[in-house]
């Protein structure tokens, strides 16, 4: 493998990590408090609105059920709005963002659901608020399944960047189809292949390794308490 398709591939490496860093970064900021919306404003929570909880649950299933090479698709005129371009790396990333948050906001409803109601019920009882209550037992008590949910979503992540450069999205996946598919070249395809699956095993372990510590501290705390 020539000098130049090395630096391509470490070019296209480095736009893949900054496509995915910035999209998860954004489905985390935005995909969180959904979660905490669509698990508070359920029945019997402590922001009970069943109206609002069904539209907007409506609303993210549709989002979730929708394939990512369509959505892509799709939201191309938006995209042309917000990055000024529907081609490369940062327009990949206007789809993605959106593609991660109602995945992350229903990961992070399920990690919450998983909290004990008896906390919840305790915190009622002395008095806190719904804020109090969503930032000092809800969120806390779920971390080690956010943190797991957050890891599974850049995994996703990765390869929807992938998916991405099948239309101009640049990363490994562009290179993959321009220098590997299209003009035949093997040797490049297994190389962004390889280097994908290390990226996942990276990933992977280290949000196994996050997960776990935040439940030791979390455990480490309940047993001080």
């Amino acid at each position: 493998m020539s000098v130049e398709i090395l630096t391509l591939l470490a070019e296209s490496l480095v736009d893949t990590i900054y496509m995915v860093a910035i999209s998860a970064a954004i489905a985390a900021v935005i995909g969180v408090p959904l979660g905490v919306i669509l698990i508070t404003t359920g029945k019997g929570h402590i922001l009970e609105n069943i109206a609002f909880n069904r539209i907007l649950g409506s609303l993210v299933n549709a989002c979730r059920s929708t394939p990512f090479i369509i959505l892509m698709v799709a939201i191309i005129p938006l995209t042309r709005i917000i990055a000024g371009t529907s081609i490369g790396t940062n327009a990949a990333i206007v789809p993605l963002s959106i593609a991660a948050i109602p995945f992350v906001g229903r990961i992070v409803e399920s990690a919450l659901r998983e909290v004990d109601q008896g906390l919840i019920e305790a915190a009622t009882a002395m008095g806190a608020s719904p804020r109090e209550i969503i930032l000092k037992v809800l969120i806390p008590e779920a971390m080690p399944s956010i943190a797991a949910g957050l890891t599974i979503t850049i995994i996703n992540l990765i390869g929807h960047s992938a998916m991405a450069g099948a239309i101009g999205g640049g990363g490994l996946g562009d290179l993959a189809i321009r220098y590997g598919y299209q003009r035949f070249r093997a040797d490049i395809m297994l190389a962004t292949v390889l280097v994908l699956i290390a990226m996942v095993q990276i990933v992977q372990s280290t949000g196994d390794y996050i997960a776990k510590r935040l439940n030791k501290k979390q455990l480490g705390g309940n047993s001080h308490a």
